[in-house]
């Protein structure tokens, strides 16, 4: 037992000085309240960023870039550097754009869809709105 004293004491004193470096090397943290307006700017922000990066991932996008003699990669990196005021300028102006479908292609599609559901009902006999449908 008396042998043992010493090897303890070895450990010992090598997990001090552990918890005494690990506490110098860890910078101290420094809190601080974040207002609710500052957290939805950053919420927006983040979701513009987002937005911007996932039109420029678009291939038709990316080749029209490539056309104009822009490199898809240096858009997307420089999407991350705008500032808040760059973003929501740029975001303003993309909403402010027309959506690249006609409304006669909508109001088509929807038709079509409601004829669908109609026609599926009334040969499953939920409903008799077609008399072709026996």
């Amino acid at each position: 037992m008396v042998t043992l004293f010493p090897f303890y004491r070895r450990i010992a004193g090598l997990i001090v000085c552990m918890l005494i470096s690990s506490q110098l090397l860890v910078p101290p943290v420094r809190a601080a309240l974040v207002s609710t307006s500052q957290s939805i700017q950053q919420a927006e922000s983040e979701a513009t960023r987002n937005r911007l990066k996932a039109m420029l991932g678009r291939e038709d996008i990316a080749q029209r870039l490539i056309n104009w003699g822009v490199d898809p990669n240096e858009a997307r990196a420089r999407v991350d550097t705008l500032n808040e005021a760059e973003l929501a300028v740029l975001s303003d102006h993309l909403d402010s754009m027309p959506a690249g479908r006609g409304a006669l292609e909508v109001i088509i599609i929807s038709l079509l869809i409601v004829f669908l559901v109609l026609l599926f009902t009334d040969i499953a006999g939920y409903t008799d709105v077609f008399p072709f449908v026996k």
